[in-house]
């Protein structure tokens, strides 16, 4: 199969470059540091028309596929802009799938469109504080009352939270103990943050400073039933769509934040002079680089296949998944390597490298850890039985 980009798929790139010159190392640097949501830059990719490139073009999207999606992110994240700029619009591109494909047509059309130009911004409520990745023993709580459900829980790690307008959750609408499998019961929601039933308290975090992670406490509050997503019980399943595009996004991001660094590592050892010699004369600091360069051009094959997969509706768990495993190892190998080719200096922010590897570390950790993934192709492709 041929991965050659075309020239279509080219120009997105060449086109996000452009876009993201103005928004430098100093810019992500001066947002590391004040925490502040980069406004700016998602106006920019929202008036670029970039926020829907992977929704239907009939509500203002570009109807294109989760290929071009994950080449605009990784452009973005090459960028220097690492999972700052990426996870700044990084659900408008897998979170509103479920719309698209298990919501109504009106509610296509009154969430979809203020989504793609930019004017709301959504978090994502899945995680929770005892639960982590066993997301079918979620304790959240939709009580249906009438004409909404009433919802109490807790939930953690929302990203965009502090600034979001809306909401996509997940909730038990039918207590665990009556369900058939622990995979029924579950119901999707897209709804307002309603901020007087919703405590949000952000966690102090090793990086992506300027978007923010939450602990999200909902209290009684109040979501239509015109805001559920689906049939009532089916939620986890719906859910579930969207997790294959997410990690083919995730990969995609790791491998240009791995890239950015080789970038930055392998101009330093051009120019860093030591002993009479610059520093990538030698072999020490050449192979290990070369390793990263040849590691990242690895996952970033997987990565393309698992998308073109996923956008020819073929199965593509087992790449997606394998895509974001060897693309965050890759990554973060790579930013180690930056980091210690700059020696001193690559403790020091002014050189950007410890940034990278503060943001690409995110990329292992979530939205699955390593050691699932693994236990995810163990069984799935390999046929071994199930550890836990």
């Amino acid at each position: 199969m041929d991965f050659e980009l075309t020239a279509d798929q080219q120009a997105i790139c060449e086109q996000i470059e452009r876009l993201c010159e103005p928004f430098d190392d100093r810019y992500w640097f001066e947002r590391d540091h004040d925490g502040e949501f980069p406004v700016d830059f998602v106006n920019a990719m929202a008036s670029g028309g970039w926020l829907g490139i992977a929704m239907p073009e009939a509500y203002g999207g570009a109807g294109l596929g989760i290929t071009e999606a994950a080449l605009m992110m990784q452009t973005v994240a090459a960028s220097g802009a690492c999972l700052s700029g990426a996870s700044a619009i990084h659900l408008n591109l897998f979170g509103p799938n479920v719309i698209v494909k298990f919501g109504t047509p009106e509610q296509r059309e009154r969430f979809l469109p203020p989504l793609i130009r930019g004017e709301q911004r959504a978090c994502f409520a899945v995680t929770e504080p005892n639960t982590g990745l066993d997301t079918t023993h979620l304790k959240t709580f939709a009580r249906r009352d009438g004409d909404c459900y009433v919802v109490h829980g807790q939930k953690v790690w929302t990203s965009n939270a502090q600034h979001a307008h809306k909401m996509l959750l997940i909730a038990r609408t039918t207590p665990l103990e009556e369900t058939a499998r622990p995979i029924d019961g579950l119901t999707l929601f897209y709804c307002d943050l309603d901020r007087a039933r919703v405590e949000v308290r952000e966690i102090e975090k090793m990086g992506r400073k300027c978007v923010d992670s939450n602990q999200v406490f909902i209290d009684g509050l109040e979501i239509p039933v015109q805001d559920r997503i689906g049939e009532e019980g089916q939620g986890f399943r719906y859910l579930l769509h969207g997790l294959n595009p997410e990690r083919i996004l995730i990969a995609a991001e790791a491998i240009g934040i791995g890239r950015v660094a080789l970038r930055k590592a392998t101009e330093y050892a051009r120019e860093r002079v030591v002993f009479g010699r610059p520093i990538g004369q030698n072999q020490a600091i050449q192979h290990p680089l070369a390793e990263c360069w040849a590691e990242l051009e690895a996952a970033n094959l997987v990565m393309l296949n698992a998308a073109s997969q996923y956008d020819r509706g073929a199965d593509c768990g087992a790449h997606a998944n394998a895509a974001k495993y060897l693309a965050a190892e890759a990554g973060f190998k790579t930013c180690t390597q930056a980091v210690m080719t700059h020696g001193g200096f690559g403790y020091a922010k002014e050189y950007h490298v410890e940034r990278y590897l503060r943001e690409v570390m995110i990329t292992r950790l979530a939205p699955v850890s390593p050691q699932l993934v693994l236990c995810y192709l163990a069984e799935r492709v390999l046929g071994l039985p199930k550890s836990y």
